[in-house]
């Protein structure tokens, strides 16, 4: 996968959990550059159709209210760039900073393994399971 198109699912991903239309996000965008992108521009950015500035990519950030580094996640999936891949693990690696000045390394994986956290236990299934573990303990009562 291109790094164009790993940020372009967490553009979609972010904008669907926002409740966001196309229109709305391009609009939100518009207050942090010097207009605002269309409908098209936006659906573009999140099918991995087009390259970033560092103005767009904060533009993007501060619109979704996430950070710039989650805009470049993505799961198990190899980063193709122009000179080759880049594992998973390596990707991840570079999305963290690396300064053994900075105290917040810690906080930023904490960051992510949190998120990570929350994602999955979002998931329908488990929500389900949760429901149904709530109820088998009312049903068997104070005895077990």
């Amino acid at each position: 996968m291109r790094v164009e198109e790993a940020i372009g699912r967490q553009i979609a991903r972010l904008r669907a959990e926002r409740r966001m239309s196309l229109t709305e996000l391009g609009e939100a965008l518009g207050r942090y550059l010097d207009r605002p992108w269309s409908r098209q521009a936006v659906h573009q950015a999140e099918r991995g159709q087009r390259s970033f500035t560092a103005a767009e990519l904060t533009a993007l950030a501060l619109a979704l209210d996430t950070s710039v580094p989650v805009l470049f996640r993505v799961e198990d999936e190899r980063i193709e760039l122009p000179g080759g891949a880049v594992s998973p693990e390596d990707y991840r690696g570079i999305l963290l900073s690396r300064e053994p000045v900075m105290p917040l390394d810690g906080v930023e994986e904490l960051i992510v393994a949190l998120h990570d956290i929350g994602e999955v236990l979002a998931r329908p299934a488990l929500a389900r399971l949760a429901r149904i573990g709530r109820v088998a303990d009312q049903v068997a009562g104070p005895d077990l």
